[in-house]
This record gives structure tokens, sequence and C-alpha cells, in this order.
């Protein structure tokens, strides 16, 4: 393994009264392999005042820069400090720091290829976009659970002179883990990632998927947009403003739900994602962590939109009576045939919150700021009955560094927490935030429950 190669600064004083006297620099680099000292050219400079030197020291020996001008400085060759010629010098400390941050070539090319990673990382969030605007998955999926370039195609009508072009993005998407390539049969499959984005209409019975609608509104350029003018957002001077609250609100003026509202192509991508994320997240849930709900005869879903994880509760657990607590317009908009034995209330959840046994709170803390989640957990401590007599609030949410041998999943919780930021500004809480808010909030006690991926359950007690 060859030795790593070092470089110094090494500086001189030269001359003989202190009015004549000048500073040179020049660069020495040891190489270790050849055991020689190589002097960098051009690298001499003056200065006003005598710095002393800086040497570059093997054994008893240091090098010295020497000559009559800046511009003529060589390096002598290893001599002691006090047998160097008509020179008068004073040492100065080398700078540690400065060495420690020289590296190999090949180490500069890593590093490098590391940035270039993360500068092109956009890409591919947007290709994930691309396929699941033009369907790949579910093409895939269709098509038996591989399918090579010119299956697909075909299969999704695509230009034939867009075929190589669809080999480079498979290329990457697979690379990604997003399909699984068979060089064989020169064919792209399936893999656990991607059939999370099999549409339902294609996936099968019983199976998990359906998330592409948060691809989508996630990657939606409404939600990154914003991002583009993260550093202007930092530096504006009128930051206390609402209008500057956050990023979000500075590129399109208003609020992320006054957008939803008003945007109907953009609110119907959202609330499909919250849909979707909502069912798959409860469908596990249900299934697998039923013990949340233990002893529970009735459960209100606060903020529960149009109930669909209300309705996965009540049909898991026919015992429970549920409902859901919505603003009135959205109350309003859930049709009559899907209520699905879920009684709807229309209602300001930071004025007051429906009595039951627990109270729901799915990804709902995350969007608000410390203030506003003390209150409305003071609303849900209202509604509840004591500790002994079974309450609870059930809040599932994200708590920052919930599973710390998880190097992924404490990543993607960062990358939460910026794009939250960016769009509601509210902060991704670690457990001693949380804490913090219930003891606030009035509450005796909590439990989280690292079991849903990057978010937890957290059982909060009165």
């Amino acid at each position: 393994m060859p030795g790593l190669r070092r470089s110094f600064f090494a500086y001189a004083v030269i001359g003989g009264h202190d009015d004549e006297k000048n500073v040179v620099r020049s660069t020495l680099t040891y190489d270790p392999d050849a055991d020689t000292w190589a002097q960098l050219p051009d690298m001499a400079e003056e200065h006003d005042e005598p710095r002393g030197l800086c040497v570059a020291a093997r054994g008893g020996s240091r090098f010295l820069v020497v000559g009559g001008y800046p511009t003529q400085a060589r390096v002598a060759s290893s001599c002691k400090l006090q047998s160097a010629p008509n020179l008068q010098v004073r040492e100065q400390a080398m700078d540690t720091s400065r060495d420690r941050g020289l590296t190999t070539g090949d180490e500069l090319m890593q590093a490098q290829a590391e940035l270039w990673n993360h500068v092109f990382a956009y890409t591919r969030s947007m290709s994930l976009r691309c396929a699941v605007e033009l369907g790949i998955p579910d093409a895939v999926n269709r098509l038996g659970g591989a399918a090579s370039v010119p299956e697909l195609v075909a299969a999704l009508s695509l230009p034939l002179p867009r075929a190589p072009y669809l080999r480079r993005l498979m290329r990457l998407l697979a690379h990604a883990g997003f399909f699984v390539f068979d060089a064989a049969a020169a064919s792209y499959g399936l893999t656990p990632l991607s059939r999370l984005l099999v549409s339902t209409a294609t996936r099968g019975a019983g199976g998990q998927g359906g998330l592409s609608p948060f691809a989508l509104a996630m990657l939606h350029p409404v939600i990154v947009s914003p991002s583009m003018s993260l550093a202007s957002w930092f530096r504006a001077a009128d930051a206390v403003n609402a209008a500057a609250r956050v990023p979000f609100e500075s590129a399109h003026g208003r609020d992320l739900w006054a957008v939803a509202k008003d945007d109907r192509e953009f609110g119907a991508a959202f609330n499909d994602a919250m849909a979707c994320d909502g069912r798959f997240v409860m469908d596990v849930l249900v299934r697998d962590h039923s013990n949340v709900f233990r002893g529970l005869a009735s459960l209100v879903d606060v903020g529960g939109g149009s109930g669909g994880a209300a309705r996965a509760i009540a049909t898991a657990f026919p015992h429970i009576r549920c409902s859901v607590l919505e603003l009135p317009h959205v109350v309003a908009a859930v049709p009559t045939g899907e209520l699905g034995g879920v009684e709807f209330v229309a209602g300001d959840m930071f004025e007051h919150v429906p009595k039951a046994d627990a109270v729901l709170l799915k990804w709902i803390l995350h969007g608000w700021d410390d203030e506003n989640c003390v209150r409305l957990l003071r609303r849900c401590r209202e509604a509840i009955p004591s500790k002994e007599d079974g309450g609870r609030v059930i809040v599932m949410d994200l708590v920052v560094g919930s599973s710390p041998a998880d190097e992924k999943a404490t990543e993607t919780q960062l990358l939460w927490d910026v794009m939250m930021m960016g769009v509601v500004g509210s902060p991704g809480r670690d457990e001693r935030e949380w804490r913090k808010i219930f003891q606030d909030a009035g509450f005796s006690g909590h439990k989280i429950v690292a079991v849903l991926g990057i978010r937890s359950v957290i059982e909060v007690y009165p």
C-alpha cells in the first residue's frame, strides 16, 4: 500500500537587518515511498512582517527555504537549523489542522465522486417520479413481474425511438433498487420497493402497495419548488413576517392548506397521497400490532380525513365504535355510501374533541408547532378517561433517532424533517422534545414503540 504524501509550508526569514528581512514561503512535499522531498514551484510569497520558519522536520533535520528573493527561493538539502548559512530564522509551529486536510489523489477523487452523488441525487427522485407517471411498475406487474425494455415500450405505448432512453432510465432505477435486472433475459423484475408502487387496481388481492400517489405528491413541483430558494429564505430580512414564515409561503404566497384548497389538481394529489399512506400504515398496524387497541370500546380519529384509518380499525375490531373529527367541508365531501360504519363529526379540533376511550392522532402533530400541539393535546386529554380506566392518546408520528442502529431510517427522518421545515415549518422531534410537549399538556407519561418504519406509535397517558 503506497504511503501518504504529505505537504508542508516552509517559511524563512532572509536578510541581515530587521528592515531588510523578507519572508519566503515555499511548499515542500514528502514522498515516503521514495523518501524524497520536492518543492512545488511558484509558491513563494513575500510578507511585510517576518513570520519565522515553518519547518518540515524529519528526525533532527530542518528543511529551509533559502535564496536572495522570494521568486528565487529554493529548498536546501537536509540540514540542521543552526547550520543554515546567512539565515536569521525563528521557528513557527506547524499548522497541523491544515496538514490533516491534505489527502492523496485517490482520496480526493473519491470525495469528488461522493460529492457528485449528492449533487445528482435529485435525478434519482425525478426518475422515480417519471417511472410512476409512465406507469412502469404497473406495466411490469401486468407482464408477469418482469419485462424487457421493448416489452415496456409496447405496454406503455411509447414512441419506439424512446427505447434507448428508457433503457438508461431503467438502468438507474435498477441500480437504486427499484427493479432487478436479469442479464440473461435482458428483463427488469419487480423488487419490494417497486411492488409498493404497483397500484391498488393491479396488485391483486392481499398485496401490499398502492403508494404511487404518495410518491407523486411528495415530488410534485408545488412541494419541491420551495427547496430551490432555501438560501434566500434564510437570508430574508422579513423573517418575522407571516408571509416568510416558511419557504413554501415565500414561494407560493400562501400556506400549504390554502394552495391545496385552491389548486384542484395538487389538492387531489395531496389528498390521494395522505389516503394511500394512511391505508398502508393502518393495514400494518391492525394486522401486526393489534395490542395498540387493547381494551377500547370507542375511538375518535382527530383530523382523520375521509375516514380510511377509522374504517380500517372498525373493520378489524367491530366492537370499537369509531368516529372521525374533521373540518365541516371535509365531512361534507365524504360520500354517504363510504361511511363504513364510522360516524363523522364536523368541528375544530383546537376547540373540542368528542369523548372516547382513546384519541388517535395519526400524522397530525408533525404539522404544528409546539404551542398548537400542546393546545390540541389538552383538548384530547379532556376527551378521554383516566389512565386506570384505559384512557390514552395514540400518536402515530415520527420520532427522530427512534432507531439509532438503522442509519438509513435516521437519514430518512432527517430528510423528512428538512422537507417539513420548507413546507410547513414544523419540526421533527426527538424523544426529549415529545416528552416536553406531553408534559406541558398535562399528561403523566408516555411510551414510544418504533414499529412503523421511520414512524413510531406513541401511547400518551393522562
